[in-house]
Formats: structure tokens, sequence, C-alpha cells
């Protein structure tokens, strides 16, 4: 129990200020929301940190805001997340924002953009950059709140059952790359089939689609990926800084007070550095176990590849933009951040791997 003392020289209290006791741990009112995912329940990292969310709110929130979560399909199918927020049969959701290209194009500059950012970019896009703004502006039309909800960093290339020598080789292929990445595959000549992730590695299997991405070494491992494709390709050319987000039913959010609002913000933030940080480790122990144990041998996108595919990624974004208003506003905020940033990352961190980390 707390008293509030005033000393007598201090004078009376004011008549509006509460000089009983209270009782912190009983929270005047107790919010009690669901959370769908777009990930398989319990899935590594992604599902995890949904998890970890609803811990850290309930902690910050001194248990006013409790949250239960449900993996993709235990409540609506995974593509379903963004829909049952938005109308508020469901309070939150966790997902990608790329998911979401069929409601509002410039949805998927908030979840990856081939030849785009890396992690470390994006987060300062998104805090500091004017990211954060516009992505409100955009989900703000479908009645929802966006927040971070961490970051996978650089992806890898994926897995194909063909090998990758040039550009030629994307004609015809059938691959799961969602977002801005799928329109480039269809550019060079592939076609693009959005997965979820629980059915990935049974498309694969069955011939339903020739390859796949999904994020790095520690889920392939465990999804088993190495089993039924032969070539593992780097780098993730079409995910560069994967970001990852919860999203609030808009009415609900805006009708918290204030200091619960600032401690689903909180969280968010929380949850930027996990994810991030949980990767980086996890990575590096599987790419172990696969080259190691597995003996998967690790195969690079050849340069010319490459600039074909960035060739394509230009040419996609100019007629997304072209055809949305709001796409190109954020189109213009990320690459202008993108540019400046790029020539400080030159002299730094591209210094750091090429000439500092053996």
């Amino acid at each position: 129990m707390v008293s509030v003392l005033f000393l007598s020289c201090l004078g009376d209290p004011p008549a509006s200020m509460n000089t009983t006791s209270y009782d912190v741990s009983k929270p005047d009112k107790v919010f009690y929301w669901k959370m769908t995912t777009t990930w398989p329940p319990n899935f590594p990292v992604v599902g995890e940190v949904a998890e970890k969310y609803a811990e850290w709110v309930d902690e910050l929130s001194n248990g006013q805001i409790k949250i239960k979560v449900y993996g993709g399909g235990e409540l609506v199918p995974p593509l379903e997340a963004f829909d049952a927020v938005s109308q508020g049969s469901i309070e939150m959701g966790c997902g990608a924002a790329y998911y979401w290209a069929g409601k509002t194009p410039a949805a998927q500059f908030f979840a990856a953009v081939p030849f785009g950012m890396n992690s470390q970019q994006i987060t300062s896009w998104l805090e500091v950059g004017g990211g954060y703004e516009l992505w409100k502006k955009t989900y703000a039309k479908f009645n929802l709140v966006p927040f971070m909800g961490g970051n996978t960093g650089v992806q890898m290339g994926g897995w194909f059952n063909r090998e990758i020598n040039s550009i030629e080789d994307f004609k015809g292929l059938k691959m799961r790359l969602p977002g801005i990445g799928g329109k480039v595959l269809e550019k060079a000549g592939g076609a693009a089939v959005l997965v979820a992730g629980s059915e990935v590695y049974t498309s694969l299997e069955r011939g339903v689609i020739d390859a796949t991405e999904w994020i790095g070494p520690y889920h392939d491992y465990k999804m088993g990926f190495h089993k039924i494709a032969k070539y593992y390709y780097t780098p993730g050319w079409h995910e560069t800084g994967s970001q990852l987000e919860f999203f609030i039913n808009k009415n609900l959010h805006d009708g918290l007070p204030l200091h619960l609002q600032a401690v689903l913000q909180a969280a968010a933030k929380r949850a930027q550095v996990w994810v991030l940080s949980e990767f980086d480790k996890q990575n590096g122990i599987y790419l172990d176990k696969l080259v190691n144990e597995e003996n998967v041998e690790i195969r690079e996108f050849s340069k010319e590849t490459l600039d074909a595919l960035r060739g394509y990624t230009e040419e996609a974004l100019q007629e997304m933009i072209g055809n949305d208003p709001l796409s190109k506003e954020v189109y213009e905020s990320y690459s202008s951040f993108q540019n400046r940033i790029a020539k400080w990352s030159e002299i730094t961190e591209k210094a750091y791997y090429n000439k500092i980390q053996k």
C-alpha cells in the first residue's frame, strides 16, 4: 500500500488531488484482448515474439491489458488477420505488411523492398525519418494502428530445385515470394505464389512451387527445406531487412488511456530489439548445422543476375507508385532516406564487413 503524505510546511494539497491510500497491484480496469498472427502457432521467433509482447504489455501495464495469442488458423486464416482486426472482431494482429498489398500497395514499404534498407536503416527511417508517421497514415483508413514488431535482418535468397546461373533461369519458375519481390520475379519470367507459412513445405515437396524463400538458416533448418530442395542461395535481394508488425484496431487503441497507449508502443520497441537479436544468434548456430552437419552448399547469385533483378525492381516500383499517390509519397520518403544513409554506411558498415571483420 502507498500513501501520499504532505509536510505541513507545504500547505494543504489541492482539492483535486486524491490523498487516500491506493493499491498499485489492483488496476482500475482490465482490458482482455485477443491477438491473431499470420504465423503457425508457437512458430520460432516470429510467433514467440507475439507471446513475449503479450507478457511485456501485461507487465508494463500492471495487468491492465491482458492479451491472449492465437496462431494463424486458430481464430481466422492467417491472411485474414488484417480484415478481422480492422473490423474489430479481434483486437490486434501480428504479421508482415506486405501480406496486405492487395489492400494498399503502400503497405509493402513497411515490410520489405528489394535492394532496400537493412534492419538498422529501416528502424532509423521508422523511428526518426518520418516512416512511422506514413505507416500510421497508410493504416488509418483501415481503422488500424501499426507498431514495429521486430526485424529479421537480411534474409537468404531461398531454396531452389534448379540452379540459378543467370536471370534466364527464373523463367517459368514458380516461387513462394510475397510483396514487391514477387512482382520482380514475374518481370523476370517467373510466377510468384503467395503461400502461408504452414503450407510452404508441402507445396515445395509436391511441386506446387519450384522454390521458396523463407527467412534464414534457423527457420529453414526447422522447416526441413534442406531435405526437399537442392540449392540454397544468398543474398536475399528481395528482403534486405524484413520488418514485422503488430497492428491494433484503431477505435480500441484510441479509446485507451494515454499511459496504456504508451505501454503498447514501449513493448513494441522491445520486440524490435529482441527479434533481430534472436535471429542473429540462431541463424549463426543453424548455418553451421546446415553446412557442417547436413552438407548444404551455399551458392551466390551472380552479379549479372542481381543487376538484372535490380533493374526489374526499379520497373516494378515505378509502376506501383505511378498508380497510387500514397505509394509515391511513401516511396519518396523511403528512397530519399536510403540514399542519404547509404553514404554513411558506405564508409562505416561496409568498411567494417570488407576490411575489419574476419
